[in-house]
């Protein structure tokens, strides 16, 4: 399995500050990779680099390579032939991700038009089917209402059929389920994996809750303070983790192993002390 999309020595700032410290990482064709790590740890930002949407003030130095593509330095043309095309994100606000003003099926349908050119008819049928497959009873009344007129589950799942009605080759998940129910949740993640699975699509999905990065992804990272502390196969680094700060997150993740009247876990202030490290 080749590598789809290649990040080597990745430095973001803006100001005097520097959000990513060169962090490498790499997604093979069709795999799942999670990022975990608490706010402000780095991962919206890796996320935001890769589609092109950090502010014009951001300083961006390294690679990221999509499929053999240098993204450092592309024009925002360049960037907008990517998106929704070669890769589409998923994003964690879906009544902020979606346009109030226009209908469901009209925003699932542009992104269709925009980068096959497909007639109308042919579209509004296209829509129709991937609402239809991401679990959306009644696609056709859900196409023609309005963002504010679904549920949040309803509203993600629409992002969802946005994000794969053009197959894309890479589905970037930023904190996908966070504004959902547990239930809610739980079901999301199963069509998610679905819906990956029948796409072929690589999946880079950023969370800081360990147990919904373990139902979708096979291998994970962990950032800490804009650099990537820990790295390998799930499994093993759950039960094995090697730096104490996954240690500790895995511990404050575990409350229900939490005996009553003990303090709850505190994650530290870990550094490895590396040169030029906050």
């Amino acid at each position: 399995m080749g590598a789809l999309l290649r990040i080597r020595d990745l430095r973001i700032g803006f100001g005097r500050a520097e959000a990513l410290h060169g962090i490498d990482l790499t997604v093979g064709e069709g795999a799942r990779v999670g990022i975990i790590g608490e706010s402000g740890s780095g991962k919206s930002v890796t996320a935001l680099a890769t589609m092109g949407l950090l502010p014009d003030t951001a300083r961006v130095s390294g690679s990221i390579e999509l499929g053999g593509r240098q993204l450092v330095g592309l024009s925002d043309t360049g960037f907008a032939r990517l998106r929704g095309d070669v890769v589409s994100m998923i994003f964690q606000e879906p009544m902020t991700a979606l346009d109030p003003t226009m209908r469901v099926g009209r925003q699932v349908a542009e992104v269709l038009r925009l980068h096959q050119g497909a007639p109308a008819g042919r579209a509004r049928e296209r829509v129709i089917e991937m609402l239809s497959q991401v679990g959306l009873p009644d696609p056709e009344r859900i196409s023609m209402s309005f963002p504010h007129q679904l549920s949040g589950g309803q509203r993600q799942r629409a992002l969802i059929a946005m994000a794969l009605i053009n197959q894309p080759e890479l589905v970037i998940c930023d904190e996908p389920t966070t504004a959902l129910d547990v239930t809610v949740q739980a079901r999301v993640l199963r069509l998610l994996d679905e819906q990956l699975d029948a796409a072929g699509a690589a999946c880079l999905f950023i969370s800081h809750d360990l147990a919904v990065v373990s139902q979708v992804c096979d291998e994970v990272l962990v950032m800490y303070r804009g650099t990537i502390v820990e790295s390998g196969p799930i499994a093993q680094v759950l039960e094995n983790p090697q730096h104490p700060y996954t240690a500790g997150l895995i511990a404050t993740a575990r409350i229900d192993q939490i005996e009553p009247g003990r303090p709850l876990p505190v994650i530290e202030n870990f550094w490895d002390g590396k040169e030029g490290r906050p």
